[in-house]
């Protein structure tokens, strides 16, 4: 079986740098998200046991709020970087027509 992108690429991705830095500063904000998931165990362990909401203790809602963290990290991650491969495609546009 082949595996091929799903979209052929139809020329440079003038947004590469962008997409990079911001995929950089948002592992950084959800590292540190995890990195108190890490460090309350650590420091306290019985936190952890401790009812929240609706008698689901802190371990079980911080680890449900990790996947919807990511989940909505990824939604504006694709939000912008489409932004952003939109208006860069426009400049380039304007300057091939020029």
């Amino acid at each position: 079986m082949l595996h091929e992108p799903a979209a052929k690429p139809s020329g440079p991705d003038h947004a590469s740098g962008y997409k990079a830095k911001l995929g950089v500063y948002m592992f950084i904000v959800y590292a540190l998200f995890y990195a108190g998931f890490v460090a309350i165990p650590l420091i306290d362990p019985e936190l952890m046991k401790k009812q929240i909401v609706a008698g689901l203790n802190l371990a079980t809602v911080y680890g449900f709020a990790l996947i919807v963290f990511a989940l909505v990290l990824a939604l504006i991650y694709n939000g912008l970087c489409s932004a952003r491969e939109a208006s860069e495609e426009a400049k380039a546009a304007d300057g091939e027509g020029k």
